[in-house]
């Protein structure tokens, strides 16, 4: 490879000239379209974004991951029916619980009419019910299988058993970023990973710049929240010269070997994070904000992810997803009463969360999703040897029909949309398959989901594989 000779030019370094010559230019070319440069002049590299097809009317999405499962029963689909036949055996009609199940369970919760819809929201929800004219409720999502670790694949990368690209991977290829300081698509958890753990925002065969960058939200210290963000060991001249040489040794490699996908994403890596050093820190600064807009989230770490979610997204990042916690914290298998100090955990931060939104003039083209993987099951699940013996409260889970509901970026408010029967169990009447979600979520970003695609092991992949149709019912 030979040496490298350190001349008085790699000591003088500022930001933009780093950014100009790291990289073959690239983040010059990214900071020069922030001034009014024309990128677009320059030659599309493979796994470039793409641009939308048609005008948008979301610009960036926020994925509220109630992860494990929430009861659609004890949330946002009411049933009178399993207040009837409370503890009666109810017909299956086939369909197949996941554990040994018994008579029908009715919600310990209340529920009240909310808005001008008079939309049908669990006591559990009450803050964000505020808002129900602003909700676009889907009653009868389905998904495909009563399992974890398949259908949170399903959920988050469109298919439940190939490694596949992540929804916030394609959304970050297909928009790319307004802020070249900060990752496109950041994945919040608290207290470590969810079950599959990175699988869930991971880019698979799309350039690796497109993953999501995971933060573990249980930890305030910033610096350590986001690891190895900056060297204690060197100040910024001395990065800023090491770079320098390491950028004059990647193009090196990089001109002997065509284009190298994996080379590219490294530099671009190293990029984003030298400009992320004095950006991030702001960013992430939730104490910045004044102490009435902090109260009005409320305390606990899904608070400071919805503030913090917020600051990001006013400096540009597009696709957000903040996880309920690690592990499968909704998977109430073994008492149902546990969903209240679940949605007391959130459910204040996601009201103010919107209510911040609409005070910003940033719901309407902020797409907001709530949901889980699936839902659960009407009827009990029975006691087994182990920590549920005895206990007869808990769901089973249920991906034949359950609940979500998205919120601005063009989806029509105060609307419900299908049905499950009368206990709750099936999807009936307009059945959404996730699929179809993600079809219809692109489309609001001003996507073709059959059209947003990349060419890969010689075929052409995308989200939604060979399946989804747009609910044109949802959109506003």
């Amino acid at each position: 490879m030979g040496h490298h000779r350190i001349t008085a030019s790699d000591l003088v370094l500022d930001r933009r000239d780093f950014l100009r010559r790291c990289g073959m230019g690239f983040g010059g070319l990214a900071l020069g379209s922030l001034f009014g440069g024309n990128a677009s002049a320059a030659p599309m590299m493979p796994g470039e974004v793409t641009g939308p097809h048609f005008a948008p009317r979301a610009k960036r999405v926020v994925h509220l991951f109630m992860n494990g499962g929430p009861s659609q029963v004890d949330t946002f689909d009411r049933k009178i029916a399993l207040d009837q036949q409370h503890g009666k055996v109810i017909p299956l009609e086939g369909l197949k619980t996941e554990r040994p199940t018994g008579a029908a369970l009715r919600s310990p919760f209340n529920f009240d009419r909310y808005g001008k819809s008079g939309l049908e929201v669990s006591e559990l929800f009450k803050h964000t019910a505020k808002h129900a004219d602003d909700l676009c409720v889907i009653r009868s999502m389905t998904a495909d299988v009563p399992n974890h670790e398949p259908s949170l694949m399903l959920m988050n990368c469109g298919d439940a058993r190939l490694s596949r690209p992540s929804m916030g991977s394609w959304v970050s290829y297909g928009l790319g970023s307004s802020n070249e300081d900060l990752p496109a698509y950041i994945s919040m958890c608290p207290g470590g990973m969810p079950i599959k753990r990175g699988e869930n925002w991971r880019s698979s065969f799309l350039p690796g710049r497109f993953q999501g960058t995971y933060l573990d939200t249980s930890i305030q210290d910033i610096e350590r929240m986001i690891e190895n963000l900056k060297n204690p060991m060197a100040r910024d001249s001395r990065q800023a010269r090491d770079l320098s040489l390491l950028r004059e040794l990647n193009e090196q490699h990089l001109a002997s070997h065509a284009h190298d996908p994996q080379l590219d994403a490294r530099i671009r890596s190293f990029e984003l994070a030298y400009r992320m050093q004095s950006e991030a820190t702001d960013a992430f600064d939730v104490s910045k904000e004044p102490e009435p807009i902090k109260a009005m989230y409320g305390p606990g770490n899904f608070a400071r992810q919805c503030l913090m979610a917020r600051r990001l997204l006013e400096r540009g990042v597009r696709f957000i997803q903040l996880w309920h916690g690690n592990g499968q914290p909704w998977d109430s298998h073994d008492n149902i009463e546990d969903h209240r100090r679940l949605a007391g955990e959130c459910d204040q931060a996601i009201g103010a969360f919107l209510s911040d939104l609409k005070m910003r003039g940033m719901l309407d083209d902020t797409l907001v999703i709530w949901g889980g993987e699936f839902g659960r099951t009407p009827v009990v699940e029975l006691p087994q040897a182990g920590s549920n013996a005895g206990i007869m409260k808990g769901r089973d889970h249920n991906h034949y029909g359950f609940s979500m509901w998205l919120a601005g970026g063009g989806v029509k408010g105060g609307y419900v949309h299908g049905a499950t029967d009368e206990f709750g169990f099936r999807a009936v009447d307009k059945p959404v398959h996730v699929h179809d979600l993600h079809a219809t979520i692109l489309h609001l970003l001003g996507f073709d989901h059959e059209k947003l695609t990349y060419h890969y092991s010689g075929r052409n992949f995308r989200l939604t594989d060979v399946h989804g149709h747009v609910v044109k019912e949802l959109l506003a």
